[in-house]
């Protein structure tokens, strides 16, 4: 070869390898994932680049809106994968390259329904999860659920009870503070039943703290149960919808959405019903020293519209801060009714008064609340942050009621009566929170806390006199609350392979004061307390750990509790508040056991809770009329000892079991009357699921609740059971759900009160529930697994 044609060839071959190569191996991938099905594009599925030679991803990008997606690659040696949750993967590695690109077209991915059917399970099976300070029960679709309110849920929750009037003990034990999302809430309001209308698919997991840390405010003597709603963070709009009718009357339509983008989450849901919620209700007051006695039966329906929606946004300005706003407006409309049968005997037991009391009502409760939350997080840690939010929260109650008497025997005994209620309950909420993981073992906590309670309820009665209302000024009152707290707490924690401790205190000043205006009543309280905490856990094997807690709690009297306002909806059976009321305090020590097995799991806890100041509601009876009212009765030693556990013998069979036992020693005096006794109280409850063929499933859920002495009686004990049944349909897209609460009509509220001088007797049950539910969800699920854009 000729030396110029040589260094001709040389040239060439220099400015190719320069220029043209480069330019050939920084390809350009383009292409269209659809569904094999229909053809549909697929939003935010992920497209990855993947080396041959060393299986590393190169680069990566998600589809958009129309299925469409762009990546750069710097090798031509590679494979190309698409995939998305609920589709089976595709591998390309045939391709050509054209002038630097390489065009795809279209890219058909075909349904996965093993991935499907398996997403579906897991979200089906309520789960419990254990931390160093807390228990998260993780709630799935269970069938018996269905369609049920989140005290439904609540009673489904292993150490929680709750009585067919709503009322909510952890362990046995009263005075639990309720929390959504970690805060309070009109949600969880005790008097406003708000809770109802939360639907289970409403809720994501609830999380029991029998020893709440110092980071949580120190209210709740029993413990701290907080329930996790549903804010869906997926990439894309997805959604959900249910709708549920049952019988008695309890309907309700639902719907949740969700649209996420790489800046914004947006959310909301929106609900509305309808139930009736009857009641039985029966009772007896015997007169021991005259002999007189006064019975009385009754059916009572609630009767209540409700609406609810929640909106909200997430904005992550960058990597590190994110502000969310929130927003929920509640409606509920009630026209309860009811009619209660009244007899009255003399001393010899001779029937001389005969009557119904009939009742009309018409109530509005408007509420609403609102949070505004700001996260930073920091770039050594994703865990280090600074977080402050605020809420405010109202709830407001509008209702007039009227009293009918109608007589078929004897002479009048009680005249007819209305009721005027103008009630309003303002909380604002300011929070702080820094975290900072120091290392990857060793955290620290701090923040504070103020929270402003501003409640008034102004209550009248009206008694008929002849055809003119003329106002009850005994009965009728004034009342205004004020409360602020402000609370501090730090606390510090170390968590290694083997063993953690976790050690804070929490200082809190309590300000009240109320004023009963039409007597001129106030009572001021000022007082500042100190909780400590303590946790720590060891890992002795990968089958076995222990945890052990201490926390000091307390309960401070709410409005309902301090308020002494009357309830005549039963002149013979009263209920009432007490302004002098002081809070109770409780310290609890708490050891736990995890056991793993292959098939099995095992929680075994042993508890220790000591009050003071007990809050009891205890019993007055004169001219044959019980008042309730809650008074400050000496001191409470609890011990006790609770079993958790899940066993799955066979893959279409599992168990789920709580027991708890726990004796008390009473010691305390109220008046010159001794309330010194000791006692017991154990439940059990269990869960069993079957998988049955042709995608069904059966639930059944049996319940025992030991009777137990109060300071002047006892509750008596009861067993009842729910179950239900769910078929899948369309690969876990849809469900259909048949429930049945209290199959046996057996869940009851029986109470007895005997004391020297009077007897009385009171019986309440809901009776059995029937609920029939459908729900789809929408929407194409997961967010992506890898991003070419930042990760979250």
């Amino acid at each position: 070869m000729p030396l110029l044609q040589k260094y001709t060839l040389a040239a060439t071959l220099l400015i190719f390898s320069v220029f043209v190569l480069p330019a050939q191996n920084n390809i350009s991938i383009t292409g269209t994932v659809v569904d094999a099905t229909d053809g549909s594009p697929i939003p935010y599925a992920t497209a990855v680049a993947i080396s041959n030679s060393d299986q590393k991803v190169i680069n990566g990008s998600t589809t958009d809106d129309d299925g469409e997606f762009s990546l750069n690659s710097t090798s031509t040696d590679i494979s190309i994968e698409i995939s998305f949750i609920g589709y089976t993967k595709k591998t390309i590695k045939d391709f050509t390259i054209r002038n630097g690109s390489v065009i795809l077209g279209k890219i058909k991915l075909s349904q996965n329904s093993e991935s499907l059917d398996e997403v579906s399970v897991t979200a089906e099976k309520s789960s419990m999860e254990f931390k160093l300070d807390k228990r998260v029960f993780n709630v799935g679709q269970d069938i018996s659920s269905s369609g049920m309110g989140a005290l439904d849920v609540l009673n489904n929750v292993p150490s929680v009870n709750v009585d067919i009037e709503g009322a909510i003990s952890l362990r046995g034990n009263t005075g639990v503070q309720i929390l959504i999302n970690g805060k309070p809430s009109v949600l969880a309001d005790e008097q406003s039943n708000a809770l109802g209308t939360l639907t289970a698919d409403m809720i994501e997991s609830i999380e029991v703290i029998t020893n709440p840390s110092a980071k949580y405010e120190a209210e709740g003597t029993s413990g701290i149960i907080n329930i996790i709603l549903k804010k869906e963070e997926k990439k894309g709009f997805n959604g959900s919808a249910s709708i549920n009718t049952g019988v008695p009357h309890n309907h309700s339509v639902g719907v949740s959405l969700n649209q996420r983008t790489e800046n914004f989450n947006f959310f909301t849901q929106f609900g509305a019903g309808y139930r009736s919620l009857p009641r039985y209700s029966e009772s007896i007051n015997r007169n021991l020293v005259d002999s007189t006695m006064v019975e009385s039966d009754g059916v009572s329906y609630r009767n209540e519209n409700f609406y609810n929606i929640t909106l909200g946004a997430d904005y992550y300005i960058n990597d590190l801060n994110t502000i969310t706003l929130s927003g929920n407006f509640a409606y509920e409309i009630e026209t309860p009714d009811g009619e209660t049968h009244f007899d009255l005997y003399d001393s010899i037991g001779q029937l001389y008064s005969s009557y119904d009391r009939i009742e009309t009502t018409e109530a509005t409760n408007p509420k609403y609340q609102y949070d505004l939350q700001y996260k930073k997080q920091f770039k050594n840690d994703e865990d280090h942050t600074l977080l402050f939010s605020t809420l405010g929260r109202f709830f407001g109650k509008d209702q007039s009621s009227e009293f009918i008497n109608e007589y078929s025997f004897g002479p009048e005994y009680t005249a007819n009566q209305q009721t005027e209620t103008d009630f309003y309950q303002a909380d604002y909420t300011f929070k702080l929170d820094y975290t900072n993981p120091i290392t990857d073992a060793i955290t620290l906590e701090v923040g504070s806390q103020y929270q402003i309670n501003d409640v008034g309820n102004d209550y009248a009665v009206y008694d008929q006199v002849g055809t003119a209302w003329v106002l009850d000024s005994n009965l009728t009152n004034n009342f205004e609350y004020n409360q602020k707290v402000l609370g501090v707490y730090g606390t510090g924690s170390y968590e290694g392979k083997k063993w953690g401790v976790k050690v804070g205190l929490r200082v809190e000043n309590t300000d009240l004061n109320t004023l009963l205006t039409n007597t001129n009543e106030s009572n001021t309280q000022n007082y500042t307390d100190f909780f400590p905490t303590l946790h720590t856990s060891y890992k002795i094997s990968q089958r076995f750990s222990l945890q052990a807690g201490y926390s000091r709690r307390i309960f401070r009297p709410r409005l309902w509790d301090l308020n002494p306002f009357f309830n005549i909806q039963n002149n013979f059976n009263v209920r009432t508040g007490n302004p002098d009321l002081l809070p109770e305090y409780a310290d609890s020590y708490e050891l736990t056991g995890v056991f793993i097995f292959e098939k099995a799991s095992l929680t075994s806890s042993v508890y220790h809770l000591y009050t003071t100041d007990v809050v009891e509601r205890v019993s007055f009876f004169a001219n044959n009329v019980n008042v309730t009212t809650p008074v400050n009765v000496g001191t409470n030693n609890k011990t006790g000892v609770e079993l958790t556990g899940k066993y799955t013998p066979l893959d279409w069979l599992s168990i789920n079991g709580d027991f708890n036992y726990g004796f008390f020693v009473r010691q305390g005096e109220f008046e010159n009357q001794n309330f010194d006794f000791n006692g017991d109280q154990w439940s059990v409850k269990f869960t069993t699921k079957f998988k049955l063929p042709a995608g069904f499933d059966l639930e059944i859920s049996p319940n025992y609740r030991s009777r137990y002495k109060t300071v002047q009686g006892e509750v008596s004990g009861f067993a009842f059971a729910d179950a239900g049944i769910r078929k899948k349909l369309w690969k876990g897209k849809a469900v259909i759900n048949l429930a049945v609460r209290d199959i046996f009509a057996s869940r009851i509220r029986e109470s007895i009160v005997d004391q020297p001088t009077y007897y009385v007797y009171d019986f309440g049950k809901r009776g059995r529930f029937v609920t029939l539910g459908f729900s789809y969800s929408f929407g194409k699920g997961e967010a992506m697994s890898y991003s070419g854009g930042r990760r979250r």
